[in-house]
């Protein structure tokens, strides 16, 4: 029973880090929130995010490797949708949520990393 229970909590804080590894870049949020609207080929993702194909092809792979999207092909092309429609719950939760941000930074790097 103990190691089922460890093994439980080791899935669920990967299915976390996932996640935050996943929003931790504003392209890929943005990807997300598009194919959370409704799945998309990486061409027209790529013209609606203002993006290179190839930028997008890295973040695409990003995602697919954190589990979130997944690629369906689709005669010679492929289509990108989220992996389960519970992740678009999910991302407008976190969207909504309110998130209590001091106005001081007091990390060091704020500024030239954009990271507090």
């Amino acid at each position: 029973m103990y190691s089922q229970s460890v093994l439980t909590v080791a899935s669920d804080i990967e299915v976390l880090a996932r996640f935050g590894r996943a929003l931790a870049d504003p392209i890929r949020c943005r990807i997300l929130l598009a194919l959370r609207d409704a799945p998309a080929y990486p061409a027209d993702l790529a013209d609606a995010l203002g993006i290179s194909r190839t930028r997008l092809s890295n973040h695409l792979a990003c995602l697919r490797d954190c589990g979130l999207v997944v690629a369906i092909p689709d005669g010679r092309r492929t289509r990108y949708e989220l992996a389960d429609e519970r992740l678009g719950h999910a991302l407008d939760d976190l969207r909504t949520a309110v998130v209590a941000v001091e106005t001081d930074r007091t990390c060091p790097d704020a500024e030239e990393k954009g990271c507090c």
